[in-house]
């Protein structure tokens, strides 16, 4: 497969945001945030100083991140850093890690789709990883991640059928189901800001050594864990007619600009070429 690097006018875009932040976030636009667990990014959304109950936290990072999700949330927001909700693009292991423990910590409801809600309520387990795909070390152990499902069904929440989002003014969330039966990605148009959860993401996730260096790189969602290829080309193609000015994902760094939006349209028009295992489950 053909990759889709992003190149050195997309690392200068990159590099524009503000990463030099007592908080351990980097601040992509005034009101959000995100940070890098590992393998994975976090994302908060809300102003500096907010104080509790006026921010949202999207998605929960990998087991054992509650306390650096708690942190950052606590420098950067102020008071307990205790948000209004979770909101969750999807519920793989390396999103709802922290879930259980900060829910239940902080009293909050959690929203996610509800195609989403069987793996969220302990009642359904995720198809089995397929190590066959992509190549790389991360997908050869892909095996051995969790797809077991959290329990939060206590303060579960459909996302409303409106498309709005909870506790988040002017956003909608977008259906990009395909890495998931229910995931979602959330849009913002006044300012065209996208969190794509993984509809798309901007690192080689298969592989160890681009998931923790980062290399830019527009990528289709992580194929091991992707099981409905159509849907996932559909979600793309959606997602780039959006035209997004600045895109965080679920894996790799944010990105901005002409240059992201030209590597997003190709990703989009050459889907099967570019992002499709040619041995795939569907």
């Amino acid at each position: 497969m053909t990759q889709i690097p992003l190149s050195s006018a997309a690392e200068a875009e990159h590099a524009a945001f503000d990463f030099d932040r007592n908080d351990d976030t980097r601040q992509i636009v005034p009101d959000v945030a995100y940070r890098q667990l590992a393998i994975v990014n976090v994302i908060f959304v809300g102003f500096e100083g907010a104080g509790d109950g006026n921010w949202v936290l999207v998605d929960a990072g990998i087991p054992g991140s509650a306390y650096a999700i708690r942190s950052a949330a606590g420098a950067r927001f102020g008071g307990q850093g205790r948000p209004a909700c979770i909101v969750m693009t999807h519920a793989h292991f390396d999103h709802v890690g922290a879930l259980e423990t900060l829910a239940n910590e902080w009293d909050v409801p959690v929203y996610a789709h509800h195609a989403e809600h069987p793996y969220l309520d302990g009642t359904r387990n995720y198809p089995p990883a397929d190590p066959s795909v992509g190549g790389g070390l991360l997908a050869l152990l892909s095996p051995l991640f969790p797809t077991r499902p959290v329990d939060v069904a206590s303060r579960l929440y459909d996302l409303p059928v409106d498309h709005t989002v909870p506790f988040m003014q002017d956003w909608r969330w977008v259906p990009t189901p395909g890495h998931t039966p229910g995931q979602v990605s959330l849009w913002r148009e006044r300012d065209r800001v996208l969190i794509a959860g993984d509809a798309f993401i901007t690192t080689r996730q298969e592989s160890v050594y681009a998931a923790m260096t980062q290399t830019p790189e527009m990528h289709g969602p992580p194929m091991y864990f992707t099981p409905d290829w159509a849907s996932a080309k559909g979600s793309v193609r959606q997602l780039a007619a959006l035209r997004p000015e600045v895109v965080v994902t679920g894996h790799g760094a944010a990105m901005q600009g002409s240059e992201m939006r030209s590597a997003l349209d190709a990703l989009a028009e050459r889907f099967d070429e570019v992002a499709m295992p040619p041995h795939r489950r569907a």
